[in-house]
């Protein structure tokens, strides 16, 4: 017998994968919380009857895909989406990403996300990572609902009970998308960075600062003892998507096209080495950050990376595979991958 809701949840994150629309990964995780709510029976005795659809959150696709996983079958749906699932990695790919243990750069609904902690953490598990660092975006970054000085507070202590209450084996670690201010200060209070497992450090503000000043802002905040991970270094948007077409997580903000900041990447990578700061090998398909010849400087260099999703969705945290097929054609090993590390380890790092 199959579980319609869990054939709903599925089909939500196959969608968030393939990067569909928000409105359809919507459709699908709205009708799985509205029967959630039910008993089975219940559920079964509107199906026979015709009477899904009358529930709040349950429409004509969704309704015809739980009467056919109540009657034992894939749903069509389904079967669709996991026909055309995309091409497997290659061999170093593939060993890449199968070392990764962990992912240290997603968002919840906390911030800009589109998904509970407790979802995004549920998907963490699913697909075999032993933790998830939580970053949501800090609080200059408006647009993104960022997390004031209390609101993060208030979501350490939430973090300390969910940790409770996972599967063994598996932690959600604590941590910020931090902005970079102009000045290369990081936005957000010191004791609160200094509590958090990891920080990630980007900047989304003044993307087109001429190439002295971004870089003095990109030094300052890399010698910064609190930040962990450089995130998004260019910021640039290789893709865009059309007007009323968004993401899953994106809360309807329109992905545009944008140019790679200028800095001089040969002093900032030389810095990240100096003070022990990864360089994020951002997975997101729209972003591609950092472009390769940059991460072939990167190693070059000596920097150690991050590979992580930036996941606004449960879906998204699949996308390590984009992030792993880059690193792998730019060369860069499993040893110079601070996500292959465990959680003890990569906290031991990050305090250090």
């Amino acid at each position: 017998m199959r579980d319609p809701i869990a054939d709903l949840r599925r089909i939500a994150f196959l969608l968030e994968r393939a990067n569909e629309a928000t409105y359809r990964v919507r459709a699908f995780r709205s009708a799985a919380k509205a029967l959630a709510g039910l008993p089975a029976e219940e559920v079964a005795e509107r199906s026979r009857a015709g009477k899904l659809t009358e529930l709040p959150g349950v429409g004509d696709v969704t309704a015809r895909c739980v009467t056919e996983s109540l009657a034992g079958e894939e749903p069509v749906y389904l079967r669709r989406l996991a026909a055309t699932e995309g091409t497997d990695l290659d061999a170093e790919a593939t060993a890449l990403r199968t070392a990764l243990r962990g992912d240290c750069h997603t968002h919840s609904d906390w911030s800009d996300g589109g998904s509970p902690i407790e979802e995004m953490a549920l998907a963490a598990v699913e697909l075999g990572h032993e933790y998830l660092v939580l970053t949501d975006h800090s609080p200059r970054l408006k647009v993104a609902r960022g997390l004031t000085a209390d609101r993060l507070r208030r979501q350490l202590d939430h973090v300390a009970r969910l940790n409770e209450a996972l599967p063994e084996g598996f932690r959600i670690l604590t941590g910020i998308e931090v902005d970079i201010l102009a000045d290369g200060s990081l936005d957000q209070d010191e004791e609160l960075l200094a509590r958090l497992d990891v920080v990630v450090g980007s900047v989304h503000s003044g993307l087109n600062d001429d190439r002295a000043k971004m870089t003095r802002r990109m030094l300052a905040a890399v010698a910064n003892p609190h930040l962990d991970i450089l995130g998004h270094c260019t910021g640039r948007m290789v893709t865009s998507r059309p007007a009323g077409v968004t993401g899953p997580g994106d809360r309807g903000h329109r992905v545009r096209t944008r140019p790679e900041s200028d800095f001089d990447a040969d002093a900032v990578f030389a810095a990240c080495v100096e003070h022990d700061t990864a360089v994020e090998i951002n997975s997101r398909p729209e972003r591609q950050d950092p472009p390769k010849r940059l991460i072939r400087r990167a190693l070059e260099a000596g920097c150690r990376f991050a590979i992580n999703t930036d996941a606004h969705a449960p879906g998204q945290l699949d996308w390590q595979r984009f992030g792993c097929e880059r690193a792998a054609r730019c060369g860069v090993p499993a040893d110079r991958v601070v996500n292959t590390w465990s959680a003890d380890e990569l906290v031991a790092w990050t305090h250090a």
